[in-house]
């Protein structure tokens, strides 16, 4: 037995294992304590397919803030008519999370790959625990995964699953920000606009309200495990009079300041958008990992400036750093870390310790502090090594990772991954 196939039998092992307990979390074969992460499953999802099936978008609810795809997600549990609705849904989240198994098992064949992306993705899913099978988030990441691998080989199939993944929740629209200059970008983003205009055109004709989204976050306030809550968890011990209530949709602050601070996070999302921006104009050396590294740090930006950062965001991070770690010249290993350390306190603040969150004592504010502080820290180093290999690395005649002057399909799985050094830092 060779070392690649005892990791990826190992891996396929503790994947089993972890996933057969989370199976038996959601469906209560076995009791967490804290709040039931599953009720937006068998109460929330079920209401809204109930809807969706009438031939309408639920535009009532102020919670429905999602792209038109987004009712594929909810109405799959169809798929399973033998069983109820959770778990139904449980079943397919779980065969989405088989299928990022193996997607990342097959990209960490050959030269310049290794099975370290697999082992994030093992590893991450169960940090994040049940809210991981008990959201759609996992069918989203599952789609922006596979974009980014198949765009190794065929860019106009990465720019479809792109479109369809931002119509199911907007952010896979990102793993387009660091495909090659040229042929490359022209082909994936093409595909991404005309199938995106096409699916956009049909959920409009089939049914009404399908765009009510464009203007369902313009009233969201500043949510208690986001970045800028920071501010009144720690306002809060001298005395701020804010609250916190569920209000559209998750447990936010209310109160004198929370909208200049939320006006405060858009002024930083903006700010992070520009970034990204300018690094695509200066950016010039596209190695085989670069568009996973780029899509990483976008999302990781997005993320962290948001003034909503719900559990479940994190699985977006574990997937995009477990493709980044598919490829040996990766520089995302540290930033990969620290996600993963991340997502194993976001569990622990909720739903372990969300009480000590929404109520701010010592144990939550410490919990969101730590656990933001890593995806700052992440962010930052993300990002900062990202402009060094594809930009400064370029300036100082640092050899890419990859031929840039080879057509569009023209490279093999491997060859960009073969003429990497994976001796330089990462």
């Amino acid at each position: 037995m060779t070392g690649s196939t005892g990791a990826r039998l190992a891996a396929m092992a503790v994947w089993t294992l972890t996933r057969v307990v989370l199976l038996l979390c959601v469906t209560k074969v076995i009791t967490l304590s804290g709040p039931d992460v599953t009720s937006d499953v068998s109460v929330i999802y079920h209401g809204w397919s109930e809807v969706l099936k009438t031939g309408t978008y639920p535009e009532s609810d102020v919670t429905w803030q999602y792209p038109p795809l987004a009712a594929l997600a909810v109405l799959s549990p169809a798929l399973l008519p033998f069983l109820d609705y959770a778990s139904a849904f449980f079943v397919l989240a779980f065969v989405c999370d088989l299928l990022v198994l193996g997607l990342l098992m097959y990209a960490g064949r050959g030269d310049g790959r290794w099975q370290a992306g697999t082992w994030v993705w093992v590893a991450g899913v169960p940090l994040l625990g049940t809210t991981a099978y008990a959201r759609y988030d996992v069918m989203v990441t599952a789609v922006a995964v596979a974009a980014l691998l198949a765009g190794l080989r065929h860019p106009r199939v990465m720019g479809a699953l792109a479109a369809v993944g931002a119509l199911l929740k907007v952010w896979p629209a990102l793993v387009l920000a660091g495909t090659a200059r040229g042929r490359r970008t022209r082909l994936a983003w093409t595909a991404a606009a005309v199938t995106g205009a096409g699916l956009l055109m049909g959920c409009a004709v089939a049914m009404p309200g399908s765009l009510a989204f464009l203007g369902a976050q313009r009233d969201r306030g500043t949510e208690v495990e986001s970045l800028g809550a920071l501010v009144f968890h720690v306002a809060r011990q001298f005395g701020w009079p804010g609250r916190v209530e569920f209000h559209y949709g998750s447990m936010e602050f209310l109160g004198p300041y929370v909208p200049l601070v939320s006006t405060l996070a858009l002024c930083l999302s903006v700010l992070a958008l520009a970034w990204l921006l300018l690094w695509r104009l200066r950016a010039r050396d596209f190695g085989a990992s670069t568009p996973a590294d780029a899509a990483f740090a976008a999302v990781l930006l997005f993320t962290t400036t948001s003034r909503v950062l719900s559990p479940q965001y994190m699985l977006w991070l574990v997937g995009l750093a477990a493709v980044c770690l598919v490829f040996r010249d990766s520089r995302m290993v540290l930033p990969a870390g620290l996600v993963l350390l991340a997502t194993g306190l976001t569990q622990w603040e909720f739903p372990f310790g969300f009480t000590h969150v929404v109520i701010s004592d010592a144990t939550g504010v410490t919990l969101m502090l730590l656990r933001n502080g890593l995806l700052v820290a992440a962010t930052l180093i993300a990002c900062r090594r990202l402009w060094r290999h594809t930009v400064l690395g370029a300036a100082h005649g640092d050899g890419g990772s990859a031929d840039r002057s080879a057509p569009a399909g023209t490279e093999g799985p491997n060859r960009a991954g073969s003429a990497a050094t994976p001796a330089r830092a990462r």
